[in-house]
């Protein structure tokens, strides 16, 4: 008998063809929403980083450079957006990591290490690209550095913009202290050290209050010792990137 007259095999295949059709399309889709939700944690939404204005940029620049004479409050605003919880965006909260001063700051670090190559005598194009490659190991190491604190807290995640942009605050601090070296002097060495010092008052207050505020659970025993080496791991960062010159 020939399969393609028989009505009964024509519509099995039919069904067959069907099922298999939608349960790729259950097995592709779930899988899209997994991979996007995954992608949506891990990421959040650029844009969010960017919404910022002079009056955010101007008080964020005194919590990160004097973070002691910020008498607010630390912790960030939230909102109910669709049935849950979601952070204002960094022009509606002081205490909102953003990307814009991070961006900026890594762009006037390397203006400022050209100049500072320039005025010893140094400069070429290859070390300023050096000078970039250092910039972005040393942030990357900060981001690693968070990353790793926080998953050895006892689990949870946090939003890998967030870490980028919290650890990128370095780069305000580096620029103070290199502009101090260049037009400072000797005193640079005053400058890096108080830098240093507000830049892991600045990291234990962000992450204890709002960083580790993201993360659903952590041991406490942990807790004062990964604080302390975050903020003292600032200091080999901070002389190591902001010695132009000395390379």
């Amino acid at each position: 008998m020939n399969p393609k007259s028989n009505p009964f095999s024509a519509a099995g295949s039919g069904l067959i063809r069907g099922g298999l059709s939608a349960y790729g399309e259950k097995i592709f889709g779930s899988g899209s929403e997994y991979v996007q939700s995954n992608i949506s944690k891990c990421f959040s939404d650029p844009q969010y980083y960017f919404q910022v204005n002079d009056h955010y940029v101007r008080n964020k620049l005194k919590i990160v450079l004097l973070p002691f004479l910020n008498r607010g409050h630390w912790t960030r605003i939230t909102e109910p957006v669709g049935g849950r919880l979601s952070y204002e965006p960094p022009i509606n909260d002081i205490n909102a990591p953003d990307l814009y001063i991070p961006c900026m700051a890594f762009a006037t670090y390397l203006v400022l290490a050209g100049i500072s190559l320039g005025l010893s005598g140094k400069f070429t194009p290859e070390a300023l690209n050096w000078k970039f490659v250092t910039g972005m190991i040393g942030w990357f190491s900060e981001v690693m550095l968070l990353k790793v604190s926080i998953l050895s807290l006892g689990g949870g995640e946090a939003p890998l913009l967030d870490m980028v942009a919290y650890a990128g605050y370095t780069f305000t601090g580096m620029c103070v202290a290199v502009l101090g070296k260049i037009t400072l002097g000797y005193t640079y060495y005053l400058i890096i050290l108080w830098t240093c010092l507000c830049m892991g008052i600045f990291f234990i207050k962000t992450m204890n209050r709002t960083l580790l505020s993201e993360v659903r659970s952590y041991d406490s025993s942990k807790h004062h010792y990964l604080l302390l080496c975050t903020a003292l791991t600032q200091f080999p960062l901070m002389f190591c990137l902001s010695n132009i010159s000395g390379t």
